[in-house]
């Protein structure tokens, strides 16, 4: 296995995307008194996990726009309260976007496993977040200097685990699939996506969620890719 370049997927792979989000909706949930509505904080943010994930799986597959995504799961999160108010679920939609991406938890041995990799590996990221978001994440959580490329689905027009987006990546970068790896936490979409085409794949299962696909491999922790790159 000869690899010359490395695909990271960015949320929930290096950017702690669920503890990040939970941040922010707490910020959320008493700039905007959402207690004096009946709102529990944690009930909110359970609700609004469940809603969130299932809105983009739509997204993925193309049913829904960013926009819709973007205001439906709090309009949807606060029906489960009983509260109707548009005006607020726009206000909560368009708040959160502009705060989560400053946010800068990022997983355990994060820098130490891209300022190992960075020395021997062309580092890129394949993600299928909003361009600008993600920008900002990379920027805020001082990432963007590891590397080389973003690609998103918003710029390729397709998402993981449409194979035209990882052969947009290896024709960007004038690779064959078989020098390059893809490191990612969804299974279908960053490394069944990935395996698809060629691509060498490294899962990144911290959870530890049994499964029976075969892959190249499988970590628990980053740092353990020291031990395979």
């Amino acid at each position: 296995m000869k690899i010359t370049d490395v695909f990271f997927d960015l949320d929930r792979t290096l950017w702690d995307f669920d503890l990040n989000a939970e941040i922010t909706l707490k910020e959320l949930c008493k700039k905007n008194d959402l207690i004096s509505l009946g709102i529990n904080t944690k009930e909110f943010i359970d609700a609004y996990t469940i809603h969130n994930e299932r809105l983009w799986s739509l997204y993925r597959e193309n049913k829904i726009t960013k926009e819709k995504l973007r205001s439906e799961r709090f309009n949807l999160t606060l029906a489960e309260f009983a509260v109707t108010n548009e005006k607020l679920a726009i206000k909560l939609g368009n708040e959160y976007v502009q705060k989560c991406p400053l946010q800068t938890q990022l997983f355990p041995h994060a820098f130490e496993v891209l300022n190992y990799l960075k020395n021997s590996y062309n580092l890129h990221i394949i993600t299928n977040g909003f361009e600008e978001v993600q920008n900002i994440k990379l920027e805020t959580s001082n990432l963007l200097p590891f590397f080389q490329n973003i690609i998103t689905s918003e710029r390729v027009n397709v998402k993981k685990p449409d194979p035209k987006i990882f052969y947009y990546a290896l024709d960007l970068l004038g690779v064959k699939a078989e020098n390059t790896i893809m490191i990612g936490d969804d299974l279908p979409v960053d490394i069944l996506g990935a395996k698809n085409i060629g691509i060498h794949q490294i899962y990144f299962n911290p959870k530890k969620i049994g499964h029976k696909h075969k892959i190249d491999f499988e970590v628990s922790s980053l740092i353990q890719i020291k031990e395979i790159l």
